[in-house]
């Protein structure tokens, strides 16, 4: 289950999907080849000097033509995919029972009882509601989370102490505090005030707490969490590069746009993404990806990267993400109102107004959530199927069979983390953000429209 954070406010929500559009292309710089052998020195003046040794050169590596995996790693791709599988199901079934469970033994309205015996003040009353309820379901979510953490670093995906782990645990409960308080208390008082028409009112309010929250989040709320450098210092061999595959595509990002992030220090895999909004937009690069790719991939995953940049898939995220807010905001006052009406005497609660209410629209939302899923994944990987178009396109003629060079990363990311090449179709249309691995891998091998004497889509 989600944290109520996630849970409960759908402007968080979306915050979360235009954070998921960032890439997961991945991949891996291939073994160098042999250094050439040097030649043996004359034994004596009177012996002559052997020939010299022809040089080694390392066979081409063979072409790329679909997703693989080794038996190894296929067995574990397979293990792993199907432990998901387990703990999606699991998460999504223990959610609803427990969100039901402390409805029925009335959890909420004891803590509302509590707070409105140390005031009379509502934000007082949040500010003692609202930290037990999230911090009660932030302990009850704890195992799962545990086991989380403890799957990823049994697979090598997560080379995080428990410490940190911990500590970011920690970071994220207090963002959760921060924001839910004062948005919970103001979610509240609107219904109160407009008990017909909360849903269009807050949601209003919400449109430009969004955007705040989309600007400050990577100045502000990611150096909580991974350590950010410039990508020219840290990464300076790529800079021309890029900038190479960014003149191709018309733009001039500025190198203050560009960074590098620290991600190996809590995880093996790689990732690239765009973040932010206006001033504060930019590309980050995790270390692992820049260290250990060839420049031509990293080419390849920066042009996909561009892609998101270009084609203004943040604002296209934002406007999408607020358009299905306000729908479940509008669907969820009807069903609350629903629940309320046969069950909310025995729940202990008074009214929608009531702060013990809030486990009720945390189920609703939670069933509304589960229904548009399929609808926001779709839209995720729409985005990224885009984005991978654009990283075909504008890595054409730079770099040297970018077909090649763009398969070899969707390779090297499923090998990396452990994908499995043929999950569930229902599972995919439910969960996942980016199409398969195989079917990235697949495009890519398959689009080129250069050879067909038709237009690129995206890069003129």
């Amino acid at each position: 289950m989600k944290s109520l954070c996630r849970c409960f406010m759908l402007s968080t929500i979306v915050v979360l999907l235009l954070l998921s559009l960032s890439t997961q292309i991945m991949a891996q710089a291939p073994a160098a080849a042999p250094k050439a052998a040097k030649p043996a020195a004359p034994a004596t003046k009177v012996t002559p000097p052997p020939a010299p040794a022809a040089p080694v050169v390392a066979a081409p590596a063979p072409a790329i033509t679909e997703y693989k995996l080794s038996p190894e790693l296929m067995a574990k791709a397979t293990a792993l995919y199907h432990t998901k599988l387990v703990i999606y199901l699991w998460d999504l079934v223990f959610g609803f029972v427990l969100l039901v469970i402390l409805l029925w033994v009335k959890l909420a309205p004891r803590y509302r009882n509590l707070a409105e015996k140390v005031s009379r003040y509502r934000f007082v009353q949040a500010l003692i509601f609202v930290p037990l309820f999230i911090l009660t379901l932030d302990v009850l979510n704890l195992p799962l989370g545990m086991y989380n953490q403890h799957l990823q670093r049994a697979y090598g995906l997560s080379v995080q102490s428990w410490g940190s782990w911990f500590g970011d645990l920690a970071k994220g409960a207090g963002i959760s505090l921060v924001i839910g308080i004062p948005m919970i208390w103001l979610l509240f008082t609107v219904i109160r005030k407009s008990p017909k028409r909360w849903f269009f009112y807050f949601w209003l309010i919400t449109v430009p707490f969004l955007v705040l929250i989309i600007f400050v989040a990577p100045v502000v709320l990611d150096p909580l969490f991974n350590k950010f450098d410039s990508l020219e210092k840290a990464q300076p061999q790529l800079v021309q590069p890029l900038e190479a595959v960014e003149h191709r595509a018309g733009l001039d990002i500025p190198r203050s746009r560009m960074f590098e992030m620290k991600a190996s220090e809590k995880v093996t895999t790689y990732n690239a993404y765009v973040t932010g909004i206006g001033a504060t937009k930019r590309i980050v690069v995790w270390d692992n990806t820049a260290k250990d790719l060839s420049i031509p991939v990293t080419q390849f995953i920066f042009g996909h990267e561009l892609g998101h940049y270009v084609l203004n898939h943040v604002y296209k995220g934002l406007a999408f993400g607020l358009g299905l807010t306000l729908i479940m905001f509008w669907l969820g006052r009807k069903i609350a109102l629903a629940f309320l009406a046969r069950w909310g005497g025995r729940w202990g609660i008074r009214d929608l107004a009531d702060y013990g209410a809030l486990p009720v629209l945390l189920l609703v939302l939670s069933i509304l959530s589960l229904a548009g899923d399929p609808i926001q994944a779709a839209f995720s990987r729409h985005l990224e199927h885009d984005a991978d178009i654009h990283g075909l396109e504008v890595t054409h003629g730079l770099v040297p069979n970018s077909s090649q060079v763009a398969a070899e990363s969707f390779q090297k990311l499923g090998e990396k983390g452990y994908a499995y090449p043929s999950p569930n179709k229902l599972y995919v249309l439910w969960t996942y953000s980016h199409p398969p691995i195989a079917e990235r891998l697949k495009f890519a091998l398959s689009y080129h429209p250069w050879e067909e004497g038709k237009p690129n889509e995206f890069v003129k």
